[in-house]
């Protein structure tokens, strides 16, 4: 390694204990409104009970939301950014977008923000929001959305024609550590539009309410210090220390306390007129006397009445600080900035390996994303079953509602997020891919939320891991090992050494993880699993997590290949772990025998089963076994049954020779099966190589492969599809009397399962193709260049393995990239305005994208696992 940066030494000095650099962060929440954990219903309906009209006025319980946000590590103190633009019913201060119910394909937010930068410490961090400078269309987009139906285009905010005169501010929101509790602000408002513009600027700092559900020894408290000249604030808490937030002089002062307007909410009288929503009231009646009127309370904000000029832009500069300065605007601060730009810059160098501006600026923005989707979870299932001390009790109902038996459920920390707006929730197999991208530039992270969830308060006594906050007992893919390998060779590749400490622990919590999904999801004992809705949502002719049709069992090839990938990543941990400690090695043999059973299972391999791979079609599809016996094929070709090419191993010579215990068991079993078997799991075997252990024999890969990369089924031109083109007729199957049938759809779903808001039957999903690449190249390093294909299917282009790897990457790659017109396929609805000036180098990552074109789909700031774009393109350089 060479000599480290600036925000290696940070990150060293924070990881060491040195020094708390990570204690401040973007780890406000984008949307708290609408979530489970706010949810105090007695019928389990999220959405309506605390909706984003109740947002301004009412106290949240678990959490709090804000625009361009930071907080300290429990959010405990808040900043962010309020707008008003003169128009507005109300303050722009929290995100706007349509709740599950109203959306025409489920929620969605309806702003246009953008994750610009951003250092593993927060050490520098630079967030977009574009505000219109005409009325938002708040009713527009629920009216329009609510006349859609599933088979049209959702209808965005772009669409309105809000942006289409320019009409807008562009607000740049910038942060700097000086120190781990010394956080400069800036904030940057440039006027888009051709004609002059006022706005008003509120940045609002304010403190989490805990003292209206229960008792606290000391109510803490923002208060108004030095002169009315050169004023300041200071934050006086308990939990997190003393405080001092710096700003230059604005127009007015307001203060109010963080407390629901009951009067509005619950048509109750107030105890005070100082609540929540105080500063709509002010700033919209243009009446300061009772926001003034006060010089301390839990809610604050210097307010700035700007005029801007056409191209004009005015600064802001503000600074939070555990320090008492006199000076807290000279010239340190605009040197401080520039250093920490500076070595921002010098850090993505590190992990930036685009072989074009361009690709460095994908990636740049990808991670970025990933950084600003930190977010501080908190939810206490006991607690919010029960209620709290100074609250009515919750309806009796929700005792047997959703999450009730996950009551050591206690989730106080920061983790990575899918989207902080549409998924301000964890989801446990999303966090697992995001590692892989965190590892690039801060493993201890990456380590630190893979162990999160097998602590016992999230893990549930049983082994199971929470799935996500609408169902923890839903279940997610158990790709927690898988991702923990990949974490554990991506630190070993940039700093040569691997954290074997890690993988024994995550090992250890795995195990019963294992046990559980082999007691659980194999109701038939025979080595093929179920799982039901496994993170597909849509995938099957029918809801997979709502009961089966005819009350059968519907073995599936995702669940059992899942199994089997697991029994692999376990295998690969425990000889990786093995050959530090031999003790391991007995548990490396465990894995391997889970892993034969299922591979012959999945094959049709035994003599009293029938598998689920049917040689006419050339492919795997689930089976439903009825109560009678019967089996019926569900002859579905998806990704579920492309999902059987993942689970490979190549065990390393090396390896071998260094474990001759875990040797002489493979020969062991190769041995005895053999007279049972029809297919051998070790193919090639010789003492003297490699060895191969594969869910899908060879012969079988090839077929499967020609479908891969077929352009008439799953291959696009920007990744593999979920489903295949095939099923532009639609597959139809009878079960009991009733049809059920399935289509091609490449981007919005016209079903309603799972909400209807995420689509698997033909969009192209970025984590699945992300593994299917890993685990090609995974054959690649057994078969090496003796193994080609016709890339794309039926043309006279052969490839290795390796290079289908590669040119899979450059497809999903792609979709981020300019093409020849200045075009990016993922801006694909809306061309024209990311031709622009101030849009063209703007790049949003979807939740999933479409299967012919590559437009985004879904999620918009889904920056989580479609963050994996930016170890894609360091795998391409």
């Amino acid at each position: 390694m060479g000599e480290l940066t600036e925000e290696q030494k940070r990150l060293e000095a924070h990881y060491s204990k040195e020094k708390d650099w990570l204690k401040w962060g973007p780890y406000l929440s984008e949307r708290q409104w609408g979530t489970v954990r706010e949810d105090y219903s007695s019928n389990g309906d999220a959405w309506n009970y605390l909706p984003h009209d109740h947002a301004r006025s009412r106290t949240y319980r678990w959490g709090e939301d804000g625009i361009a946000g930071i907080s300290d590590r429990y959010c405990n103190i808040c900043f962010g950014i309020g707008l008003w633009n003169g128009k507005d019913p109300i303050i722009k201060e929290r995100l706007f977008g349509l709740t599950g119910p109203e959306g025409n394909h489920g929620e969605d937010v309806k702003e246009l923000y953008y994750y610009l930068e951003n250092t593993p410490t927060h050490s520098y961090m630079k967030h977009l929001y574009k505000y219109p400078q005409n009325e938002f269309p708040y009713d527009r987009l629920v009216d329009e959305n609510k006349k859609r139906d599933e088979n049209q285009l959702e209808f965005e905010l772009l669409d309105t024609g809000i942006f289409d005169s320019n009409d807008y501010f562009d607000v740049l929101t910038e942060y700097a550590k000086a120190d781990g509790e010394d956080l400069l602000i800036k904030i940057s408002i440039s006027n888009r539009s051709a004609n002059s513009a006022a706005l008003k600027v509120l940045p609002t700092l304010w403190i989490r309410n805990f003292w209206d559900f229960a008792k606290v020894s000391e109510k803490p408290v923002i208060k108004k210090e030095g002169s009315n000249q050169d004023p300041y604030v200071s934050i006086a808490h308990n939990y997190v220390g003393n405080y001092n937030l710096y700003f230059e002089k604005p127009a007015h002062l307001l203060f109010t306390e963080n407390e629901t307007n009951r009067t509005k909410i619950y048509n109750e009288a107030n105890d005070h007129p100082f609540k929540k929503d105080l500063f709509h009231d002010a700033v919209i009646n243009s009446d300061y006397t009772l926001a003034e009127g006060k010089d301390q309370g839990t809610k604050f904000a210097p307010l700035y009445e700007l005029n801007i000029g056409p191209g004009e832009t005015r600064e802001l500069k503000l600074r939070l600080t555990a320090n008492t300065l006199t000076t807290p605007f000279d010239k340190e601060f605009d040197t401080l900035f520039s250093d920490r730009m500076n070595e921002s810059e010098a850090f993505l160098k590190t992990y930036v390996n685009g072989n074009s501006e361009e690709l460095k600026e994908i990636q740049k923005q990808a991670v970025a994303g990933i950084l600003w989707s930190k977010q501080y979870y908190n939810y206490e299932v006991e607690r919010w079953l029960k209620g709290d001390s100074n609250e009515s009790p919750p309806p009796v109902e929700r005792l047997k509602g959703r999450n009730s038996s996950w009551k050591t459920l206690r989730n106080h920390d920061i983790l990575s997020m899918p989207d902080k707006w549409e998924y301000p929730w964890f989801a446990a197999w999303d966090t697992a891919f995001h590692c892989i991208t965190l590892a690039l530039v801060d493993s201890n992270f990456a380590k630190q939320q893979l162990l999160l969830f097998t602590k016992e308060w999230y893990m549930a006594p049983n082994g199971q891991i929470p799935a996500y906050e609408w169902n923890f007992s839903d279940v997610n893919p158990p790709v927690q090992a898988w991702a923990s390998i990949q974490v554990y060779e991506t630190e070993k590749k940039r700093t040569g050494k691997g954290d074997i400490n890690f993988l024994k622990r995550m090992f250890n919590k795995l195990a019963l993880n294992f046990t559980w999904w082999v007691n659980r999801e194999d109701s038939s004992n025979n080595n093929v699993f179920e799982g039901g809705f496994l993170g597909l949502d849509n995938i099957g002719v029918f809801d997979r997590s709502k009961g089966i049709p005819g009350g059968g069992v519907l073995e599936q090839v995702d669940g059992t290949s899942w199994m089997a990938l697991y029994c692999l990543n376990m295998l690969e941990m425990a000889l990786l772990i093995a050959m530090e400690d031999e003790t391991f090695e007995d548990m490396a043999l465990k894995y391997l025998g889970h892993f034969v059973f299922i591979a012959e299972a999945l094959n049709n391999i035994g003599q009293d089963y029938e598998g689920s791979w049917d040689e006419k079609d050339g492919f795997f599809y689930d089976r439903l076994i009825l109560p009678n016996g019967e089996a019926h094929p569900i002859k579905v070709r998806s990704i579920s049954g492309l999902l059987s090419m993942t689970a490979v191993l190549n065990i390393k010579k090396d390896w071998l020779d260094k474990l001759p215990r875990f040797r002489r068991s493979m020969e062991w079993f190769r041995k005895h099966r053999i007279e049972n078997t029809k297919y051998q799991v070790m193919e090639e075997y010789a003492e003297d190589k490699d060895v191969l252990l594969s869910l899908v024999p060879k012969k079988r890969l090839q077929v499967m492969m020609n479908s891969v990369l077929s352009e008439q089924e799953f291959l696009s031109d920007y990744g593999i599809r979920s489903l295949s083109k095939l099923h532009e007729k639609s597959y139809t199957i009878g079960i009991e009397g009733v049809d059920y049938c399935i289509d091609y759809e490449p981007a919005e779903s016209n079903t309603g399962i799972f909400g209807g808001n995420s689509n698997w039957r033909g969009p192209i999903w970025m984590p699945m193709n992300y593994l299917f690449i890993n685990s090609i190249v995974e054959y690649h390093d057994y078969f090496g260049d003796k193994v080609k294909f016709a890339y794309p299917t039926g043309s006279s282009n052969m490839l290795t393995l390796k290079e289908i790897s590669d040119e899979l990457s450059k497809r999903l790659v792609q979709i981020f990239k300019k093409d020849d017109a200045g075009n990016r396929p993922v801006h694909g609805l809306h061309e024209k305005k990311y031709s622009e000036a101030h849009f063209k180098d703007l790049v949003l990552f979807y939740e999933y994208f479409h299967g012919d074109n590559g437009r985004g789909v879904g999620a918009s700031h889904q920056t989580g696992w479609t963050a994996l774009v930016a170890n894609l393109v360091d795998g391409m350089s």
